[in-house]
């Protein structure tokens, strides 16, 4: 079904964008359009994937429905309706603030793609879930407590009573993204916006958190937009999909149609990237040579508190004595699920947790690391070049002049112009900072580079960017790779090997190939298996 047949028309339906256009106001005068007469229902208790790429205007046409956009962000043409029970609809684009608080966890909820950014650091799990019956005045404040205790258990968290009193910082992703479900859940809402909930989580994790979100589904009848670059998510969870380019609806109908039998020509491409059709990009035959890093009985450790006041602060074993080896020009994958200490391993050996035992040998002074979520590591108040040539500065090394030539040549490098090195990182596409976090990471020259969950906050489209980007970068550069990745189908399309950890243990390592066809561990025939 293209986007003008009968714009996903259902009889029952829950929520209705007509001809949507939002517009955020510009510096000097006007509106920047971002979204054009987007139109689509989600009926009662449905699931509906909303797919594209970044920027293609997902997450602003379900923000504008909850009145969410800031900066000035409003609908400047067509209308958004609720309709909560038969005979009664609201006009949600025409309401005010008041009016929508109302609507707001009570009728609709919805999830963010970070829980960390959205969780209040300094608030305890209990308090900010509680949070959710106080502005609504819902329940007497004796049984507030309980009902957060049965809905975090219902999220499928164990120690409900102690994770009451415990601050985000203290949980996995996992955790943290199912207590925002139950945040979301906790007045049992009639529409659940889900937007990218398992975009940073391992396939496991991933799983248990989309099973969560259909039990509620079924349970409650609760109706789902979810929100999300990963197709294998959106054909989990989905009976129907709406694909958005540019600012547009293109295509949209029941999923199994548009995954076998899609219209648009930009749909095509989009499951091409998506569905694991891309090619190996890893070379074949590279083996053995000289080490670029050697790791040899290497633990690692946090320090955590002591469970009295005045109690030493006690080390706990987060990596635990492990051993392998990064040969040059090699590319080792590691995979595990959330909390099994692959990046604390990474950020031990980029020198950043100096808590280690065992032994580390290094061809090169200090590997250089780019990290997850490059928003959260790039100094917002800094421009690219500064951010760039600051290693160069610190390690005295070169004049401004040719500082900044460095700079620019690796702007081109990694595909930007020279202008990107006035600019700042919010001026920037997701997949425009990992690349600027990319150059900042060969800015020093260093043959060993570790890579952190690179590619899982970005969409499909630009995921393949920056792989095809990562590969061509290596042979120029002859560089190795250490690449950290909860995709499965990533890892077996870039690595030459792979090493899976569990419990900060790693539990099976060979031959990318030997591993994926023939894996050993139970473990790793689990990750396999909760591919989508």
């Amino acid at each position: 079904m293209s986007a003008g047949e009968n714009g996903g028309k259902t009889a029952e339906w829950l929520l209705e964008l007509d001809g949507v256009s939002v517009g955020f106001p510009m510096r000097r005068r006007g509106m920047s359009v971002v979204t054009r007469g987007v139109s689509f229902r989600v009926g009662r208790g449905e699931a509906l994937g909303i797919v594209g790429e970044s920027g293609s205007g997902k997450s602003v046409s379900m923000l504008a429905s909850l009145g969410l956009l800031g900066n000035g962000g409003r609908v400047v043409e067509g209308s958004i309706r609720f309709r909560p029970e038969e005979g009664r609809i609201l006009e949600l684009s025409s309401m005010t603030e008041k009016e929508l608080c109302a609507v707001r966890g009570d009728e609709i909820s919805m999830i963010f793609q970070e829980p960390m950014t959205s969780l209040n650091p300094v608030m305890t799990i209990g308090a900010q879930v509680e949070e959710m019956l106080v502005l609504h005045d819902d329940g007497p404040k004796e049984t507030r407590r309980e009902r957060v205790l049965a809905m975090l258990g219902e999220a499928g968290l164990s120690g409900t009573e102690d994770l009451y009193g415990k601050y985000p910082h203290e949980l996995s992703g996992g955790m943290r993204q199912r207590v925002m479900i139950a945040m979301a859940m906790l007045l049992r809402p009639r529409l659940l916006i889900a937007d990218e909930p398992t975009t940073a989580l391992d396939v496991t994790i991933q799983a248990k958190i989309l099973a969560l979100l259909k039990k509620f589904q079924e349970e409650y009848g609760t109706a789902i937009i979810l929100i999300s670059h990963d197709l294998g998510v959106i054909r989990s969870v989905c009976s129907r999909a709406v694909v958005m380019c540019e600012g547009r609806v293109v295509e949209q109908g029941r999923v199994e149609e548009l995954f076998e039998h899609p219209q648009e020509e930009y749909t095509k491409r989009l499951l091409a990237a998506a569905l694991g059709k891309g090619s190996v990009l890893r070379r074949e035959g590279v083996t053995g040579g000289k080490n670029t890093a050697a790791v040899r009985n290497y633990s690692v450790f946090y320090e955590e508190r002591g469970k009295k006041l005045f109690a030493a602060r006690e080390k706990r074993a987060v990596v635990k004595g492990v051993s392998f080896e990064v040969h040059e020009g090699e590319i080792v994958g590691i995979v595990g699920e959330s909390g099994c200490g692959k990046s604390t391993l990474a950020k031990a050996m980029a020198g950043l947790n100096p808590l280690t035992s065992g032994e580390l040998e290094l061809a090169c002074s200090r590997p250089q690391m780019v990290f997850q979520d490059p928003y959260g590591s790039l100094n917002p108040s800094k421009t690219i070049g500064w951010l760039l040539t600051e290693p160069l500065r610190l390690g005295r090394i070169g004049t401004r002049e040719e500082r900044r030539g460095r700079a620019c040549e690796m702007l081109r490098r990694v595909g930007l112009e020279d202008s990107y090195y006035d600019r700042y990182p919010n001026t920037l596409s997701g997949g425009q900072r990992q690349r600027v976090a990319i150059a900042m990471a060969l800015m020093l020259r260093q043959k060993l580079i570790l890579l952190d969950e690179p590619v899982s906050a970005l969409d499909v489209t630009v995921q393949e960017q920056i792989l095809i980007l990562l590969v061509g970068l290596q042979k120029e550069f002859g560089l190795s790779y250490l690449f950290i990745s909860h995709d499965m189908n990533v890892i077996h399309r870039l690595c030459d090997r792979v090493l899976v950890m569990y419990q900060g243990e790693i539990v099976e390592s060979g031959r990318t190939e030997e591993v994926f066809e023939n894996p050993q561990h139970e473990y790793t025939r689990k990750l396999l298996e909760a591919r989508l």
